[in-house]
């Protein structure tokens, strides 16, 4: 059955009936308008204001002649106008395209290329490092510079537009309190005046499955991908997010800061949205610092916080910590890694009354894809937790059979979580939705649960011997080693195995004998591990280079270590058969 829309104008029935990214934050600005949306240092946005700024943004964006499902590169710091200009991309029906500002000008000249992009919005801090990509990159039709008194000089040769022009007339309030001052805010708002007069809403027809964001994959072992995701994927898995970290819609709203990079989907699709969704107040600080974040926490009462495992270790060695108040927060959250349950213990006791749980998922399908009950917190904290409520996880074999419970093989996904597709990659379209599931490329199990635990990334498995090792199980034994702080298990070439079981380990504590630490691993990995789990080499590094998000890059540690040790050994790693 179908219903006879022939005298509805089809204009009118999408704005009627269609999931949008951008209505998302009409709705809460409908609701919360006066409500804190986005804090950072000095200064408070209300939902008012931000809704205005996207809502006029959006316009101006298709008046300077931006098409629809067009491309908008982002290279902004976390802020309220990257919020801003995402939200006018949503509600325009342009596609946003964050850019990671850590990566090497050549690399942002070739995402910028291989999308076709040729609208840019930057900001002031970092036009020099524009210069650099357009030096490299096909010329752009247009480029918005944050930051008022900004002017054409800024890039000479290019058409140059002010942001604060196009985004309107609208100020957000400067930091009374919560920001700056030792007072908590409150939960419903800081007092803000009313917003000015809501600009008419932009009437752009969007469909629920046209892209709203075109995120590229970190291609840590190749060029990466654009991976293209729909309004009805990201609106959904912002409502399914509320739900699984319990994000109340009302009064008694969630206060989180988010210091990992809006760039990501972490902190854009699983921190940022969810907590716009319903009402809740986002603290921007300008970088992650153990004792600011600190600060952060107590004065604004936050009540969720996500760190990566790195972060949790730098707020645990703080010394102010033993006299913080951070009984508001009801859960921590860390992700990219994992913790031994040690390290999960200590931070249940610095946030007496949270929950320390993972949430785990990838680009391609919008996270948190699978993500622990608390119940898990002590029983399986091993395990990634069972999928939300919108994803299906299963078990795949290379045939395409899925799997019973108990079973190894690939992890696939089914649901409105899932992108659409990459950007111009028909193999890889092709391989990724075969059997009529998402292909994860990650390597595990479903228990008689469904709880999901992780093996291993398909092209992480060290294979060794005739036997495959998963290097995850070896690292969460290395990461319960008192003697190392942070490691990476890979494998390396070798005449006899195959692959060396290979272990990179960061100590603890400064070392002048490499080799006793070396001795000291083996002997701990084998008291806990199989014999040919055990590595055959151990390489003590300074630091393990890792993405902007935190995932070390093992196809870098690799590269280095395939043919002679890294330059940071203290002396050449010895093999042990």
């Amino acid at each position: 059955m179908r219903p006879d829309l022939s005298q509805v104008d089809p204009l009118e029935h999408n704005l009627a009936t269609r999931v949008s990214v951008g209505d998302l934050l009409t709705r809460s600005a409908q609701h919360f308008g006066r409500r804190v949306a986005i804090a950072e240092p000095g200064l408070e946005v209300s939902y008012g204001v931000l809704d205005d700024t996207a809502e006029r943004l959006g316009r101006s964006l298709l008046d300077l002649g931006v098409g629809h499902q067009q491309p908008v590169a982002l290279l902004m710091r976390n802020s309220w106008r990257f919020v801003a200009t995402f939200f006018a991309c949503a509600k325009a029906g342009l596609v946003a395209l964050p850019v990671n500002t850590m990566l090497a000008p050549a690399d942002v000249a070739w995402i910028l290329a291989d999308a076709g992009c040729d609208t840019i919005v930057v900001d002031a801090e970092h036009v020099q490092f524009l210069r650099e990509v357009l030096s490299l990159a096909p010329a752009p039709d247009r480029v918005l510079v944050t930051g008022r008194g900004h002017r054409n000089e800024l890039l000479d040769g290019f058409p140059v537009r002010s942001w604060e022009e196009l985004a309107g007339p609208q100020s957000p309030s400067v930091a009374g309190r919560g920001g700056t001052g030792s007072e908590p805010p409150g939960r419903a708002g800081l007092g803000h005046p009313d917003p000015a007069p809501p600009v008419v809403p932009l009437r752009v027809r969007i469909e629920d499955r046209d892209v709203v964001h075109c995120l590229y994959t970190s291609g840590t072992t190749s060029r990466p991908k654009g991976v293209l995701t729909s309004h009805l994927s990201v609106h959904l898995a912002a409502l399914t997010n509320a739900v699984q970290v319990r994000h109340p819609y009302g009064d008694d709203a969630s206060v989180m800061p988010i210091v990992l990079p809006l760039f990501h989907t972490t902190a854009l699709d699983t921190l940022l949205l969810p907590m716009l969704l319903t009402g809740g107040t986002v603290v921007l600080p300008d970088r992650f610092e153990p004792e600011s974040f600190l600060d952060v926490v107590e004065r604004w009462q936050a009540t969720h916080v996500v760190l990566l495992p790195t972060m949790y270790d730098a707020v645990l060695a703080s010394p102010s910590l033993p006299r913080r108040r951070l009984d508001s927060v009801r859960l921590c959250v860390y992700a990219m890694a994992p913790m031994a349950p040690e390290r999960i213990a200590e931070i249940a006791r610095a946030f007496p009354r949270a929950k320390v749980l993972l949430g785990s998922g990838q680009t391609e399908c919008v996270p948190a894809t699978v993500f622990q009950w608390a119940s898990h917190q002590t029983t399986k904290s091993a395990s990634w937790g069972p999928p939300v409520a919108s994803v299906d996880a299963r078990i795949m074999g290379t045939d395409g059979t899925l799997l019973a419970a108990g079973t190894e093989g690939e992890i696939v996904y089914r649901g409105p979580h899932v992108m659409e597709g990459y950007w111009h990659h028909a193999d890889a379209n092709a391989a990724a939705f075969a059997h009529g599931w998402f292909h994860s490329g990650d390597v595990g199990r479903l228990d008689d649960e469904g709880v999901v635990w992780f093996t291993d990334r398909l092209k992480d498995i060290v294979k060794t011997g005739g036997e495959n090792v998963s290097s995850v199980a070896v690292e969460r034994v290395l990461l319960s080693c008192p003697a190392v702080a942070e490691c990476a298990v890979i494998g390396t070439p070798h005449p006899r195995w195959g692959e060396a079981v290979t272990a990179v380990v960061v100590p603890a504590e400064d070392v002048d004998d490499a080799s006793a630490l070396e001795d000291r691993v083996i002997a701990h990995c084998r008291a806990h591990l199989a014999g040919f789990q055990v590595p055959k080499r151990v390489v003590v590094v300074g630091s393990l280079p890792r993405t902007a998000t935190g995932k070390v890059q093992k196809a870098e540690l690799r590269a280095q270590l395939g043919s002679t040790p890294l330059g940071a050994d203290p002396e050449p790693a010895r093999d042990r058969d």
